[in-house]
């Protein structure tokens, strides 16, 4: 088998996505009773960050940490994608260093382009059209709160930005239905859409709150102005005003609906304080929920799962 990259959920087989979730659970559950899993032991990551991240940046650090690897942490100060050198170089003189990559960048493009041209797994930490690791959290996060998704409703308040985009392509793989709901002109991405829709995703684009979170089991929401979007600030939330996720939004969702947030939250604008930490919130959960997948990610494009206990080890 060819390298494993994972640049979308698109990456990622049903099943594999299933033995992804069953090491997360196993991986997690060790930690929490203080056992080691060195199973990258001496293997080494490379971060390679175009974008600042809290989230990201800790949970791959400590993630490789744990397995028993190394991280190598790469700013834009060090790479310059673009100007000191091209993303295909990049990409190749890694290969010939570390054993992975993980690349938290702008464009999909570079990121396909750096794994395009690296001998080994690349992974993606972000890109403005896709975030699959944080979904996946997302999901693992659901299958602990409700214990499954099928049947579920997930509904979407704001930009459809990579984070709708990745929802969409989960919901090819799952049986839940996806509903985002944006002012005009801030729209998903319509091949995205259009793709979803015609693998089986049962995915719906709304302009109207009511719309989206009635009868939804799930509220998500994310910043109204992504990175690189900062002179649009003002503009778009003149635009966002009306999709923020409150208490009155929170009660035409079913009664225990979670609220579910990326992170970072600006507080005020896309969610309020009350909901943010509130007892539907789960956000913190989303976020520790990184660490644990991020970590079955890693085993995953590494070792694969030829483990003789059920795939759930590397």
């Amino acid at each position: 088998m060819g390298k494993r990259d994972l640049l979308s959920l698109r990456d990622l087989r049903r099943e594999e996505t299933d033995k992804i979730f069953s090491l997360t659970r196993r991986l997690k559950q060790e930690q929490k009773r203080g056992r080691a899993h060195r199973l990258l032991a001496g293997k080494i990551l490379a971060m390679v960050f175009e974008k600042p991240s809290l989230r990201t940046r800790v949970s791959f650090e400590t993630g490789i940490f744990q397995l028993g690897g190394h991280a190598v942490f790469l700013g834009p100060e060090e790479i310059q994608l673009g100007v000191r050198e091209i993303a295909a170089d990049c990409g190749r003189n890694l290969s010939r260093w570390v054993d992975l990559i993980v690349m938290r960048t702008f464009s999909q493009h570079t990121l396909e382009e750096v794994a395009g041209h690296a001998t080994i797994p690349v992974i993606n930490g972000l890109t403005d059209l896709f975030h699959p690791c944080q979904v996946l959290a997302d999901c693992f996060t659901l299958l602990e709160h409700k214990g499954s998704l099928e049947g579920l409703k997930v509904a979407f308040l704001g930009d459809g930005n990579n984070m709708v985009h990745t929802w969409m392509q989960a919901a090819e793989k799952f049986s839940f239905s996806f509903s985002v709901a944006c002012p005009k002109g801030y729209e998903p991405n319509a091949e995205v859409t259009r793709a979803a829709k015609e693998n089986g995703g049962r995915v719906g684009v709304t302009h109207e709150v009511e719309k989206a979170v009635r009868d939804a089991d799930v509220i998500y929401t994310d910043v109204w102005t992504s990175m690189g979007q900062e002179r649009e600030f003002e503009k778009r939330r003149r635009a966002f005003q009306g999709y923020q996720v409150n208490q009155s939004v929170v009660a035409m969702a079913n009664r225990n609906a979670l609220v579910m947030h990326c992170l970072p939250a600006h507080r005020g604008e896309e969610i309020t304080d009350a909901v943010l930490d509130g007892p539907q919130s789960v956000v913190l959960d989303q976020a520790e929920n990184r660490l644990h997948v991020q970590k079955a990610v890693m085993v995953w494009a590494l070792k694969g799962f030829r483990g003789s206990r059920g795939g759930d080890e590397g």
